[in-house]
């Protein structure tokens, strides 16, 4: 499964042994290295993560600290020497609780938990028959929620979570848009920095907006060169 991690860890031998695991049994993407909790919101900024590695005792601001700072869906995998903190770090999306030194047997038995976490969320299917065919399945309590591609008006990114809207109903997805946007293929097009729509669906554009289903959708001028040339192809 390819899924893309960070270490955040004020100790260069730990951070080097992750590196070392994460590079020999995995095929995740190892997306950066922090030595402190400041450095990571940093990158966090600016990069995108399935999930992050987190040391709890580290100066100025712990992991646990840190952890009530980042969005709430934020999975992570705590790294310690120490038990006390373990039924703490439940109170956050947490994997699993790693103790230093971390072997590789327990790596390894972290990797299928993390793996497993992964696949109990958004399912996409991306198939080689008709467009018609097409669904993903929603995670909605305890239930997989299966949608037809089809039937989806829009995407629409609110912070922390995305609303995905139909004809029938709304639900929230606890991702964010951009991780949306990469399991998606045409007719789906990003229109705005809140906005993915199917253009199958729409009924009109008028005024540097899109109209689909009852909703009105402004495309932004950072989409919209891309957006109108797709349209263009369909003009008569």
């Amino acid at each position: 499964m390819n899924l893309r991690c960070i270490i955040i860890d004020d100790e260069p031998n730990a951070v080097s042994l992750l590196e070392v695991l994460i590079g020999q049994t995995t095929q995740w993407q190892l997306l950066g290295k922090c030595y402190n909790a400041l450095e990571a919101i940093d990158f966090l900024k600016a990069h995108t993560v399935d999930f992050i590695f987190l040391d709890i005792n580290m100066p100025h601001l712990t992991g646990m600290e840190l952890a009530g700072l980042l969005p709430k869906e934020t999975k992570i995998v705590f790294t310690t020497a120490y038990t006390e903190h373990a039924a703490e770090s439940y109170a956050f999306q947490t994997i699993d609780y790693l103790l230093k030194p971390i072997t590789l047997k327990r790596f390894l038995a972290a990797t299928q938990k993390i793996e497993s976490a992964f696949g109990k969320q958004i399912i996409i299917e991306k198939t080689e028959s008709k467009a018609d065919d097409a669904y993903f399945f929603v995670k909605s309590g305890k239930t997989l929620r299966k949608i037809l591609l089809d039937e989806v008006l829009y995407f629409e990114g609110e912070k922390e979570y995305v609303r995905l809207v139909t004809g029938a109903e709304e639900l929230l997805i606890y991702r964010r848009l951009k991780e949306i946007e990469e399991q998606l293929q045409r007719p789906f097009v990003r229109v705005h920095n809140s906005y993915i729509v199917n253009t199958k669906l729409l009924s009109k554009i008028q005024d540097n907006h899109i109209y689909i289903g009852n909703k009105q959708i402004p495309v932004s001028e950072k989409f919209r060169e891309g957006f109108m040339a797709m349209i263009r192809r369909r003009m008569f």
